[in-house]
């Protein structure tokens, strides 16, 4: 049964835009918020691998406190973290496509050249994260990022595949405040009504990402290339301004 439901979710991932995945699933059910494994588990997995990447493709692991832990180069695709910790885990070069991960905990975790193309992490912590050169076109909605890194990230939609030309990085409603994107492509990223202040965008691409309602006041935001982005009811410094930007004279200046 859990492989058939694995199997589910990633026929859903593999139709659906991120923003659609939860309807008609039960977020209450045991699938998405009960552990199939303990710690114990996971750290006998990690000894029996022995170096390699460790495959945990679709287990549900919700729940568990997996702080600190070395799982670099572990596959967790359509795995289950919801409400899981993960703080100072070592998740380089990770995949976490089409995982869980509601409300999880990953502050201080290093996420450097993972992958979560997909990855469903509303509300979850990365205060700290390291997510240099990741894949980020996920789901971040109403999450914290208080000065994560994200440096050269690629949260873009993915062009190359029309059907899944609308999966991009979405930080709706999000906590920005001091995170670092400097150089990182956001092209048609959601940013709307996120919390920018001391945000780093300096050499980021944002060409048609939508800012309307975002708080970007004491963002940075030098040699942004910002073509079409949406600045609809956005707060800026009064000295900002933003070649290309769409609706600029719809923002608000302080």
């Amino acid at each position: 049964m859990r492989k058939i439901i694995a199997a589910a979710l990633l026929a859903l991932a593999s139709t659906a835009s991120a923003q659609d995945m939860m309807r008609g699933l039960d977020m209450s059910s045991p699938d998405m918020t009960m552990a199939e494994m303990s710690r114990a588990d996971v750290e006998a997995a990690i000894r029996a691998a022995g170096g390699k990447p460790l495959d945990l493709t679709g287990k549900r692991l919700s729940g568990l406190d997996l702080s600190g832990l070395d799982l670099h180069g572990a596959i967790f695709r359509a795995a289950r973290l919801n409400h899981a910790k993960l703080m100072r885990a070592n998740l380089a070069g990770a995949v976490l496509d089409q995982a869980w991960a509601l409300e999880a905990d990953f502050s201080g975790a290093s996420l450097v050249g993972a992958s979560l193309f997909q990855s469903q992490l509303q509300k979850a912590r990365f205060d700290g994260a390291d997510f240099s050169r990741a894949r980020i076109a996920a789901d971040f909605g109403g999450a914290r990022l208080n000065g994560a890194i994200l440096r050269g990230a690629d949260g873009a939609a993915d062009e190359k595949n029309q059907s899944m030309g609308l999966m991009h990085a979405s930080f709706k409603s999000a906590d920005l405040t001091g995170a670092d994107f400097t150089g990182a492509d956001l092209s048609r990223a959601d940013l709307s009504f996120a919390k920018c202040a001391g945000a780093d965008f300096a050499g980021a691409k944002l060409r048609d990402a939508d800012a309307s309602g975002a708080d970007l006041r004491g963002a940075k935001l030098a040699g942004v290339t910002a073509p079409g982005l949406d600045l609809d009811s956005a707060r800026l410094d009064a000295s900002v301004t933003i070649d290309g930007a769409a609706n600029a004279d719809r923002a608000i200046r302080d």
